[in-house]
């Protein structure tokens, strides 16, 4: 599996892979992220590893300030087009979240949603990552991140499903491999076939928290799910939301 697995996943066929990350979801996420940051329309929000811009664009839709960050151009691109057939002023630009283009204390907010994170082999690596969230919020900014639950994701992993999207069949492969969750897919398109694969780093609740901690920045609230569950073990998000102090 190549350590760059995400260079290439996230690319013409995350639609077709992730269908369930729509624009209706991510409304109602919106609303909760509304309340729980409680965002005003002067905060300067970075919405890190964007991906389709579904966030960027329901917040734009509220009058918020955006700006939405992604590594993948085929996803930008999307992003850029659905803005525009809207009319929405939203910048959506290219980038590392190791190495954030942007100058210190930059934003407000920084969201960081659905498993953005633990992509590189290197703990470091990962590390950088929130230390570049620290270094552009400025002083009192707001974070969120929307990571697996690691211990609900090893008691319950699904090792393999197959399902149609679009006439396509699409077949997924799971697997624990130490500290890393695994998934190879399969797209059987006709006579044509495309795989790709994904390898994110899991850590657990309080490693995860003596990592933020360590980047300068504090835990307020964990949540288990988006409807505002208490976290567990057992619970299918680990929802962190917190501030930097300069």
């Amino acid at each position: 599996m190549s350590l760059e697995w995400y260079k290439e996943s996230f690319g013409k066929d995350y639609l077709l892979v992730y269908p369930h990350r729509n624009r209706a979801m991510a409304n109602d996420e919106v609303e909760r992220l509304i309340d729980w940051l409680q965002l005003t329309e002067k905060d300067q929000i970075l919405d890190l590893c964007c991906g389709t811009g579904r966030h960027s664009i329901s917040l734009a839709k509220r009058n918020f300030n955006v700006l939405g960050l992604d590594l993948s151009w085929e996803l930008l691109n999307i992003a850029t087009k659905m803005s525009q057939s809207e009319m929405l002023p939203i910048h959506f630009i290219h980038g590392d979240m190791r190495q954030l283009p942007f100058v210190d204390q930059s934003y407000d907010v920084v969201l960081n949603l659905f498993t953005s994170f633990g992509y590189f082999h290197e703990d470091q690596q990962n590390f950088q990552v929130l230390l570049e969230i620290a270094r552009v919020l400025k002083s009192e900014g707001r974070f969120f991140i929307d990571f697996l639950n690691k211990e609900a994701i090893v008691s319950h992993l699904i090792p393999e499903s197959e399902r149609q999207e679009k006439g396509m069949i699409i077949k997924e492969n799971r697997r624990i491999e130490g500290d890393y969750v695994c998934k190879n897919i399969r797209i059987v398109d006709g006579n044509e076939e495309r795989r790709y694969e994904e390898r994110v780093k899991m850590y657990t609740y309080h490693q995860l928290l003596s990592m933020i901690e360590e980047a300068g920045m504090t835990v307020n609230a964990t949540y288990g799910s988006y409807q505002g569950e208490p976290y567990t073990k057992e619970s299918e998000r680990m929802i962190i939301i917190g501030t930097v102090y300069k």
